[in-house]
């Protein structure tokens, strides 16, 4: 057989499989999208004081994650369990949330506009990134306004500890290969994410690292949709950023 023979065979089978590729993800796509998800509307309040002792104001920014989407009551949310933890420690915990579902890290901004008018958090958690890594949004992008957050509340006297994209390959709103796509996008936003939040002086939790394990071993970490965190989802995740919210606290005067 002619070696011309044999590579344009091999061409036309390398172009129908990756036809037949583009077609698997692109149903994928769609059955993602049509799948039935919880209403941004479910969301419980974002705000609650916790316990007695010297003050200690914790805003959470971000996406549904962050607003606790996936849980009925605020203190199942990740910002409620880790008001809990901290006032076992003695702190009057008063939390709030400018977190909105969908959101990506261009939307951060107006967030902190929000947190910041009703007075400067002593300790600021940011929950994005999922959402940049479903849309693919550009890393120089994700860096860019993830940086630019960090540092507008810093300036202002804030300490912030930020939760990096967690692991996408553990939902089950995606179907393969689908989902392993959309983990290693996230894996690339989180990377991002870390970058900018250290270089502008924040703590940074890799979630999808300490976390995504459990998430892809225990369907019970994730409420019915498949895609956002049940109870014990966002528990894990306090844990995970407990330890670097906890010294964001004691580094802060409670006066603001």
């Amino acid at each position: 057989m002619k070696l011309s023979t044999v590579a344009a065979g091999a061409a036309t089978a390398a172009a129908t499989a990756a036809g037949a590729a583009v077609s698997v993800l692109a149903i994928e796509g769609l059955l993602a999208r049509r799948r039935r998800y919880l209403s941004a509307d479910l969301a419980p309040p974002g705000s609650g004081v916790f316990g007695t002792g010297r003050p200690l104001r914790l805003a959470l920014l971000g996406d549904s994650t962050a607003a606790g989407l996936g849980v009925l009551v605020t203190g199942e949310t990740v910002g409620g369990r880790l008001a809990e933890l901290l006032s076992s420690t003695g702190r009057r915990v008063h939390l709030s949330s400018a977190a909105v579902a969908g959101s990506r890290t261009a939307d951060l901004d107006a967030q902190v506009a929000r947190v910041l008018v009703h007075g400067v958090p002593d300790v600021a958690v940011i929950l994005v990134g999922g959402e940049d890594a479903i849309a693919f949004t550009p890393l120089d992008v994700v860096e860019a306004e993830l940086t630019a957050t960090v540092r507008r509340l810093v300036a202002a006297g804030s300490a912030v500890v930020v939760g990096t994209c967690p692991d996408l390959g553990a939902a089950r709103n995606f179907g393969q290969p689908l989902r392993e796509i959309m983990a290693w996008s996230g894996r690339r936003v989180a990377a991002a994410s870390a970058r900018a939040a250290a270089g502008a002086e924040a703590g940074v939790v890799d979630l999808a690292g300490r976390t995504g394990g459990v998430f892809r071993a225990d369907g019970g970490t994730l409420s019915a949709d498949g895609y956002h965190p049940s109870a014990d989802g966002y528990q894990l995740w306090a844990l995970a950023l407990y330890p670097l919210v906890y010294e964001a606290s004691r580094t802060t005067s409670g006066q603001h």
